[in-house]
């Protein structure tokens, strides 16, 4: 018994069989995506001799497209059933996947293609995640979230430790199309999962106008930018993720050309700290039992800022390899606790009938701003050095702690989920 508490107090509250399927369905997509890391782009080389403007428009235009797409789905969404939704997600982005390998074996695949369907992929992705988040604060009750955010947090740095060395062995035996279609069975096994999950889940209550007009789009900013506490974390979230992806193609050439790091070794600069987001992730529930949820996240969100500027000193050999190895795992520690108390708070801010609308216009802030980023420091990379940007940019996200919340907002009032356990 002794041993059953003392592993209950490590691992959390059981959460129930539906949250159970739920997780097992996000471990099995989260493994699928990192497994195909980097398909397209070596598609775009290997097999369609791309050069590097249509291999950057695969992240940075793909993804801006894809944002824009998702912007009507959110407030579409939000009156709905959300469960139906994931499972409509998974499987879109399962037959989007799908055409790339068949287009490879009937010889027609085109750039063009790939492009469509990153967009489409990426404009799923966003209301899988928006939507996700409703279903989830509707599964649990709130004292329950921030276990289950950490638990999904720590499920996504495992698989990006195992992800990306399973996908570069299965491209080296099988080539790149083999990860993509790893990736769409991952889509349609999680289809499955959620399908699982079983149980009623409320119908929203319907909207007062019978159709969605042009100024519902703006409903999840509306309601972010008049929140006194969500406004300043959503620039911050966007202006810490923008600036610390954007440095990432930079960090690239530099470390395989200028610096002469091999990709193994690339690779291993990157994957071995993410052991720090798991260990981040288990602290996250005890840190805020201990200091609050209010000073976990303004301290580890202050402390994230202060590593990124310490990659303008690389330099090669392996004092070089061992500096971005403590630079990434500082910084991917302390996202590790950040992340799950911010979106747990997130959830906690908003009120239920809102959810989908303000994690969609999140979603697509983020990844409007982070291609936007992306393709200025692409810019300022070629005219001062990718050196010199990538410390510009760590300068700049020392300032970031200044837009996160300074005062604790009064909890909201609204009907919990009944817990479920079964």
């Amino acid at each position: 018994m002794g041993d059953g508490r003392r592993w209950g107090g490590l691992l959390g509250p059981r959460l129930g069989r539906r949250f159970g399927w739920l997780w097992g369905a996000y471990g099995t997509s989260a493994l699928g995506t990192w497994l195909a890391f980097g398909a397209f782009p070596l598609i775009a080389v290997r097999v369609l001799h791309c050069g590097p403007v249509e291999v950057a428009a695969l992240s940075s235009v793909g993804a801006a497209v894809g944002a824009a797409v998702a912007v009507p789905l959110g407030p579409w969404v939000e009156f709905r059933r959300k469960r139906p939704v994931l499972i409509a997600m998974d499987l879109v982005r399962c037959a989007a996947l799908l055409t790339v390998p068949v287009a490879f074996a009937l010889g027609v695949l085109t750039f063009l293609q790939l492009l469509l369907v990153s967009v489409v992929v990426a404009a799923a992705d966003i209301t899988f995640r928006a939507a996700s988040g409703a279903y989830l604060k509707t599964l649990l009750p709130a004292e329950d979230l921030l276990v289950a955010n950490a638990r999904f947090e720590s499920t996504a740095w495992t698989t990006t430790i195992i992800g990306p060395p399973l996908g570069g062995a299965a491209i080296g035996l099988l080539g790149p199309v083999a990860t993509v279609v790893a990736d769409a069975v991952s889509y349609l096994l999680s289809a499955v999962g959620i399908g699982a999950t079983g149980g009623h889940e409320p119908r929203p209550e319907r909207r007062e106008a019978p159709r969605m007009r042009a100024g519902d789009l703006l409903d999840g900013w509306r309601y972010i930018l008049a929140d006194a506490t969500l406004r300043p974390l959503f620039f911050n979230t966007a202006l810490f993720n923008g600036l610390v992806m954007a440095t990432q193609p930079l960090l690239a050439v530099l470390m395989l050309g200028r610096l002469g790091f091999a990709p193994w070794q690339y690779g291993l600069a990157f994957a071995a700290p993410s052991i720090g987001g798991l260990l981040g992730s288990r602290l996250a529930r005890p840190l805020v039992t201990r200091f609050g949820q209010r000073q976990v996240l303004v301290v580890s969100g202050a402390l994230r800022a202060l590593w990124p500027v310490g990659l303008a000193f690389l330099g090669p050999g392996t004092g070089g390899l061992l500096l971005v190895m403590g630079v990434e795992l500082g910084l991917i520690s302390c996202c590790g606790v950040f992340n799950p108390v911010y979106t747990t708070y997130r959830l906690q801010r908003t009120p239920a009938d809102r959810v989908t609308r303000t994690l969609s216009a999140w979603a697509v802030t983020t990844k409007a701003s982070t291609a936007l980023l992306t393709a200025l420091w692409g810019v300022l990379g070629g005219l001062i050095g990718p050196r010199t940007a990538i410390g510009l940019a760590g300068v700049l996200l020392l300032a970031s702690p200044l837009l996160l919340p300074r005062r604790t907002a009064a909890p909201l009032s609204e009907p919990e989920p009944a817990p479920n356990r079964s």
